[in-house]
């Protein structure tokens, strides 16, 4: 598929296989939306007020819409063979310009355009990379060749509007009005982003490796989770200046990361891989729309849940580990509803994904949001300590609830887990056994069937 040098220097473009996993580039690619993530917490959480708040999470979703747009590129070619790795290295830098800019396009009166100029031409280029090589491999292909046209006036149109939000808010006289302008502009990028989504269809894409799709967003998933231990830690540490940390900080932080571990098992034990199979299950058209609603635009919610997660939790943390601080002193500021709302918005994102990826519902979610949203005005009121302990407490009580109710399914569903997997592995350990003189044997001594 390459040039001749291309081919001869590094070999040419791979395409994906049914069954392919995720390769250690891919991973490596992670590595900048970890600091992305990173770098929305901690700008936000320097004034977290309700225009802030808004355009961090615009931020959010358009880096999420690269992530998609990465994420479509990887379904056709291996991003770690051939020359394939060299252009995305490309991509990766130009995306990691773009969250260096962040803090600047963040900030509500900023005075400076280098930081949003920076993301709009940094966004061009992270796309003009993505394009590119979805090109490179679909030229051949007459009918996704045509899908690939109707996507591109997007990304044109996308680019005016970063470039717009970078200019014209500078010229207004009142910053209020600036700031309206920018969001207003950044939220027309996200409508047209994931409108072309839906727009387009799915006439001419497809999902080779239902495995790859789905690993894929899982590793996204557990990096926001990570963002939300990581939080945890620069709270502990935050108001501590090299002293040692005292024992509500440390409590403190313990029941941080074990509210991270409840939203962990809340979707990876049951729902996550129960929506695995039903990718696997699903072939055609139809598995192209589940994949693009269920983990293209559900799974954004989620991870918007996850970062609100962790501006609260390192807001309450930090509040806790200053030395001396009384503990009856409820949290000042919106770091409690930031918390719960981040915990609600996340369990409402895996309610709709549950409901388009399975066709049920969990009316014990449906609940547990509910009563999140009853608790808020109680936990603004009560020592900070308890406010986390409160919504631990509940999201514990949600885990415990769900695998004495659901026992028969989740049994079930683990078994067929269990065997997908063992299986898998055999048929692995039996393929390598070309390598050694001897067949392989399982561990109990009888040959591999």
């Amino acid at each position: 598929m390459g040039g001749g040098w291309w081919r001869t220097r590094l070999g040419p473009a791979i395409p994906l296989a049914p069954g392919a996993r995720v390769d250690r580039f891919e991973i490596f690619f992670d590595l900048v939306f970890v600091f992305s993530f990173f770098i929305i917490v901690r700008a936000t959480a320097h004034d977290i007020s309700g225009h802030t708040l808004l355009h961090s999470l615009l931020v959010l979703a358009v880096l999420w819409w690269i992530w998609v747009v990465h994420t479509v590129v990887a379904t056709r070619v291996r991003l770690g063979e051939g020359f394939v790795p060299v252009v995305m290295v490309i991509g990766m830098a130009a995306l990691f310009a773009f969250v260096l800019a962040v803090p600047q396009t963040i900030e509500t009166h900023s005075a400076g355009i280098a930081g949003p100029i920076t993301v709009a031409v940094s966004y061009l280029v992270i796309r003009v990379v993505h394009l590119w090589m979805y090109w490179h491999v679909v030229r051949t292909m007459p009918v996704e060749s045509r899908h690939l046209l109707r996507l591109t006036p997007e990304l044109v149109i996308s680019t005016a509007l970063l470039l717009a939000a970078a200019l014209i808010p500078s010229q207004a006289t009142n910053p209020e009005t600036g700031a309206l302008i920018r969001d207003l502009l950044w939220a027309s990028v996200v409508v047209l982003q994931y409108a072309t989504g839906l727009i387009a269809g799915n006439r001419g894409a497809g999902v080779v490796s239902a495995e790859h799709w789905t690993e894929r967003y899982d590793l996204i998933l557990m990096i926001a989770l990570g963002e939300s231990v990581l939080s945890v830690g620069v709270g502990s540490s935050t108001s501590l200046d090299g002293q040692p940390p005292t024992w509500p900080a440390i409590v403190a932080s313990s029941i941080g990361i074990v509210l991270a571990a409840a939203l962990w098992w809340l979707h990876f034990d049951v729902i996550g891989p129960a929506a695995r199979m039903t990718l696997h299950a699903t072939l055609g058209r139809p598995r192209v729309a589940l994949a693009r609603d269920a983990y293209a635009y559900l799974f954004l919610p989620m991870i918007a849940g996850l970062i609100l997660v962790s501006l609260g939790a390192e807001k309450m943390v930090t509040w806790l580990a200053q030395p001396h601080r009384p503990l009856d002193e409820a949290l000042p500021g919106p770091g409690v509803p930031v918390l719960f709302g981040g915990v609600i918005c996340y369990l409402i994102g895996d309610i709709l994904f549950q409901l388009r990826a399975l066709r049920t519902l969990t009316w014990l979610r449906i609940g547990t949001v509910v009563l999140l949203a009853l608790l808020v005005p109680v936990a603004v009121r009560v020592p900070a300590l308890a406010a986390l302990v409160l919504v631990t407490v509940v999201c514990l009580g949600l885990v415990a609830l769900e695998v004495v109710t659901m026992a028969d399914s989740r049994r079930v569903l683990r078994t067929a887990v269990f065997a997908e997997r063992t299986t898998h592995e055999a048929r692995e350990t039996e393929w390598r056994a070309r390598w050694h003189d001897e067949p392989p044997k399982p561990e109990g001594g009888a040959p591999v069937s």
